[in-house]
């Protein structure tokens, strides 16, 4: 029986570029997995392991490895931080205990990290935080500490203060303890000594370890009571304050350091194994019936009770198909049996591994509280449920966006067909946020993704992973439509034609919708006019017609549709001659209702230089953008502006051209908004001259 308490399941989140992956490594050599440390920016990172991934830096795939430090066993999941592959964050949050958000000594709290810490506020996920890169010009932890105040609203509880500062960065101070930890230069993290606070340092410490105890006594009303007293609580005490307070989100204790110069990790992992919870102390998962209802029974950590194990990420990799799982309750031994809940199917559990990175540890058994990995599982996606045949159960899914953007690829050769057809299936299974469409006119196969940058790797890999050559369109943006207007409308479908006809007839309300709220259906008939058994198929024949608008053919959104009143025959009546009189009347009610066409609005922040603002600004507003904000930082300025996605194709090119490779930038989707009237026209236009030429 493993011993529960000794887990931390967590996972490491932040801006491109903070550190997230080089402090993983330097976790990993700490904990004695690896004995040569790869950097990111030589490509040789070990949980990097994409060649993708090696290339440009970034971390594209969320990699899970597991170590131990001070006889606790640590789960970590290294998470991408670039916005188009937020997807690998939730997904990764969604199964973890705790989190280690780090961000950089100089960038500060940058755009995805205030993405990332929302998607983890609202998966509940306690945390602790890094300030990395303190050795960097313009590293500020104390700026650092007011920004995630002032832009994610946390409660930052400061453990450390760096001694010195960028190139004279050596150490930290330990506020519980009043010790100063001071790293040697050789670089190497085993070389540091204990040491008493520097002189000059002393009243910064008083201050913060004050700040820090009271923050930390709130959390026990005894403790708080002596303290006020006059008692000092001894560090025993404040510990378990610190970790009742970090596991309620109260506070999220705050530490700094420099991973690349190995600096100060060793007591990022000591508060890992402090304050972070074990998978005991985590609220449970409530798990929901076939149905998607509450069933208000919850999957408790404990290996006694039937299995419960989420799916949350699936990966190709030369021994096949690798699905990763949290086991919640129960055991998951080798041999047996489980069933999804999405498929309805049971499937065979074949071999069970420990992942560390890409390299692996056979296992006969996992239980609960463990993320392992699965070989050769059939039909698994990830966010499905896999549990115990005799006691089903669903876990809440995971729900993922819409994609924003679309391109056509088709490969180059006949006999890459084939291949581009099995690439793509293993490529959905891994990646929920991207879809593959078959166009039915052209035959053309069509990429659906979150971004640029998202459909560019899937590329990439299409071309590196798979060896298949393609041939790329231009970017299409996902217009979508709706309607203006409230129109009344009544619409008969009749056929008669030997043997029993057809006859439905339907009065109905055509109406625009709140924005987001996307199709809604309501029936008001009184007096069994139209015989409410036949109410669904009214409703199928117009939710089944939204995908056609009337427009230029893009799904049309956010209307909601009315049944007043109709008629219909004893004998001719049937669900299917009201189905097609539904169709009917969305044609012909729709295009008086004043179409619109609609455009994706994308979240853009931008960091730029100061000297570069006014230019950054007035490219922006040229692209028909509307400037929120502008907040100046040390080293620069960061602009938010609402763009549309149609604008946006290439703007990192622009960028770097305007600030001399300084400007970087990330975007997310917001929401839709009417296009401009000569927007419309040529995106219609556009459209029709593609579908002639089919």
């Amino acid at each position: 029986m493993k011993d529960l308490t000794k887990y931390r399941n967590i996972g490491i989140f932040a801006h491109v570029d903070a550190g997230k992956t080089t402090t993983t490594e330097r976790i990993l050599k700490l904990t004695g997995k690896i004995h040569k440390i790869g950097e990111v920016h030589d490509g040789a990172a070990t949980t990097d392991f994409m060649e993708q991934e090696q290339e440009r830096g970034i971390t594209i795939q969320s990699a899970a490895t597991s170590c131990s430090w001070n006889d606790h066993r640590l789960n970590i999941i290294d998470t991408p931080g670039h916005v188009d592959f937020t997807i690998e964050v939730y997904r990764s949050l969604k199964v973890l205990d705790g989190g280690v958000g780090v961000f950089c000594g100089s960038g500060g709290v940058e755009p995805q990290s205030e993405t990332n810490w929302r998607y983890a506020n609202d998966s509940e996920v306690a945390r602790i935080i890094y300030v990395n890169k303190l050795d960097r010009v313009g590293a500020d932890f104390y700026r650092v500490v007011k920004q995630v105040e002032d832009v994610l609203g946390a409660t930052p509880l400061v453990m450390t203060l760096p001694i010195g500062i960028e190139d004279d960065f050596v150490g930290v101070v330990d506020l519980l303890t009043r010790k100063a930890w001071v790293w040697d230069d050789s670089g190497d993290p085993l070389k540091y000594e204990i040491q008493d606070v520097p002189a000059d340092m002393a009243d910064d410490v008083e201050e913060w370890r004050e700040k820090l105890i009271e923050t930390a006594v709130e959390q026990d009303d005894d403790v708080m009571e002596k303290y006020l007293e006059g008692e000092e609580p001894d560090i025993e005490t404040l510990k378990k304050c610190i970790r009742k307070g970090t596991i309620s989100l109260a506070f999220f204790p705050t530490y700094c350091g420099s991973s690349f110069k190995n600096k100060g990790v060793q007591l990022v992992l000591d508060a890992v194994v402090d304050f972070l919870p074990n998978p005991t102390e985590v609220k449970p998962q409530p798990e929901i019936d076939l149905e998607g209802n509450e069933t208000g029974s919850f999957a408790v950590v404990d290996p006694d009770k039937p299995l419960r194990a989420l799916a949350f990420k699936i990966m190709d990799d030369r021994y096949g198909a690798l699905t990763f799982m949290r086991i919640y309750s129960g055991k998951l031994e080798k041999g047996m049996t489980v069933l999804n809940t999405f498929t309805g199917k049971t499937e065979r559990i074949g071999r069970i591994v420990e992942m560390h990175a890409d390299s692996r540890e056979e296992l006969d058994e996992a239980q609960a509280g463990d993320i392992v990995a699965v070989i050769g599982m059939k039909n698994v996606q990830t966010g499905h449920t896999l549990c115990d045949p005799n006691a089903p159960a669903t876990l809440e899914p995971m729900v993922f966006p819409d994609p924003v953007i679309s391109m056509a690829v088709a490969p180059k050769d006949k006999d890459g067909s084939e291949k581009l057809g099995i690439a793509l299936g293993k490529m959905i299974k891994e990646d929920p946020s991207f879809r593959v469409e078959t166009d039915e006119d052209s035959g053309e196969t069509i990429l659906k993704g979150m971004g640029e940058l998202h459909l560019d790797i899937k590329v990439d890999i299409l071309r590196r992973t798979y060896g298949i050559d393609v041939e790329v369109g231009k970017p299409q943006v996902a217009y979508r439509e709706t309607i203006t207007q409230r129109v009344e409308d009544s619409y008969t479908h009749k056929k008669q034609s030997g043997g029993s006809g057809q006859f439905g007839k339907i009065d109905y309300i055509i109406e625009p919708g709140e924005p987001g709220s996307g199709f809604v259906f309501e029936s008001v008939v009184t007096g069994g006019n139209v015989p409410r058994e036949f109410w669904p198929a009214i409703e199928k024949g117009f939710k089944n017609s939204i995908d056609q608008g009337v427009l230029a053919g893009f799904p049309c959104l956010d209307f909601k549709v009315t049944l007043v009143d109709g008629a219909f025959h004893a004998v001719d009546s049937s669900a299917v001659a009201f189905e097609i009189a539904a169709r009917s009347a969305y044609r012909q009610s729709i295009p008086k209702a004043g179409p619109q066409l609609i455009e994706p609005i994308m979240k853009v922040d931008v960091f730029t230089p100061e000297d570069n603002v006014g230019d950054v600004i007035g490219d922006l507003n040229r692209r028909r953008g509307m400037i929120k904000s502008q907040e100046p930082g040390t080293t620069g300025v960061r602009i938010k502006a609402d763009v549309p996605l149609s604008e946006m194709f290439g703007y990192i090119g622009d960028l770097r051209t305007m600030t001399s490779g300084r400007g970087q930038f990330s975007m997310e989707f917001s929401h839709y908004l009417p296009c401009p009237k000569n927007v419309a026209e040529e995106v219609i236009k556009e459209v029709q001259e593609r579908n002639s030429k089919k």
